[in-house]
């Protein structure tokens, strides 16, 4: 395990979490963003680092092989709820070195952290249930 990484997260009930700005520099270099967002979820945000792998949550159980064990994930989605379900489940298929992003894409976006966004995919609305794209397709 990579100590440098084990010491810049949070480890609680046994699952690592990582601050964005701590993230990003482990993502500057070998670490890999695995952002579990599904497409309607994505908000007209994308993470701008190095290397990124899109696999929706909804999907994870049946895919969760395409994803390397040899490297360091970091993983994401809009605040960080289901990253912390998606370490838990690859935990225990044997993945080691795996955190969850802190706050997801939205502290991630606080941060001013590199971020690429789509107004035009931009939800709006007045409540969830009503959610939808500024410029309908």
């Amino acid at each position: 395990m990579d100590n440098n990484f084990i010491e810049s997260c949070f480890l609680i009930e046994e699952v690592l979490f990582i601050t964005p700005r701590k993230a990003l520099a482990f993502l500057e270099n070998e670490a890999i963003l695995v952002d579990i967002r599904e497409e309607y979820f994505r908000n007209g945000r994308t993470f701008i680092v190095k290397t990124t792998i899109n696999l929706p949550y909804s999907v994870l159980e049946k895919e969760w092989e395409i994803l390397p064990s040899d490297k360091l994930l970091i993983f994401a989605d809009y605040v960080g709820l289901n990253s912390r379900e998606a370490v838990i489940f690859l935990r225990e298929k044997g993945f080691q070195e795996i955190a969850v992003l802190i706050g997801g894409v939205v502290d991630w976006e606080k941060d001013g952290l590199p971020l690429k966004i789509n107004r035009n995919e931009e939800l709006i609305g007045s409540c969830a249930c009503s959610l939808r794209p500024r410029k309908r397709k």
